[in-house]
């Protein structure tokens, strides 16, 4: 059975996760990287520079999705829902130290923005957790639905022959795609089109100066 945290102790698991999103190379991956079987292209700087600032946003995004789930976490009150949050958290922190790897493959780093998209995500969360688990979960699915659809789009813009940046952003779409449905199946609120356009629109404005910094 597993054993009930203090509140001292969440406190403790909740900044060793943020410490781990937030700090260089801090992030472990549960699973192998998608990619790890296969050669690396030769790249020029342009097509180098070009897909580090791929990478960094999905870096990116991973941080955000981690500390949403952390902020929903924080504040749920049904234990399914921290389940289910528990197994998105695990799969955020595979994203985000695949990205980093490949963006260490690719001589760069990640992004600068780090820990202010943690911090507003994870206030984000927690505001959603206080509300209902119902939309809690709801968030999670329109979220995970929305990354899986961006890194979807994503592999038309990689260089043609990049096969390790192809192959770990089909395992994250997938990945993506699957938390969402799951949330949903976990009880969460389905969100109209309109808003999850709306939350569309202000990831990409948000995470654009990451391409670059």
């Amino acid at each position: 059975m597993k054993r009930q945290l203090s509140r001292s102790d969440c406190l403790i698991q909740q900044f060793d996760t943020a410490l781990r999103s937030m700090i260089p190379h801090a992030a472990r991956a549960q699973r192998n990287h998608p990619a790890s079987k296969l050669d690396e292209m030769s790249f020029d700087g342009h097509q180098r520079r070009h897909t580090a600032g791929l990478m960094r946003v999905n870096h990116l995004i991973g941080v955000a999705n981690q500390a949403l789930y952390q902020g929903q976490s924080a504040t749920a009150a049904l234990p399914h829902a921290r389940q289910q949050m528990e197994q998105s958290a695990a799969e955020a922190f595979d994203h985000m130290a695949w990205c980093e790897e490949r963006l260490a493959q690719l001589n760069s780093r990640t992004s600068y923005f780090t820990p202010l998209f943690y911090a507003s995500a994870f206030g984000m969360g927690a505001v959603s957790g206080l509300a209902s688990d119902r939309l809690s979960m709801g968030m999670i699915a329109a979220s995970r639905e929305l990354a899986g659809k961006h890194f979807e789009d994503q592999q038309t813009q990689l260089i043609v022959g990049d096969q390790r940046s192809h192959a770990l952003l089909r395992q994250m779409a997938s990945d993506e795609a699957h938390q969402a449905h799951l949330a949903i199946e976990s009880g969460g609120m389905r969100f109209l089109a309109p808003f999850k356009w709306t939350m569309r629109f202000i990831a990409q404005g948000v995470t654009k100066g990451a391409y670059y910094f």
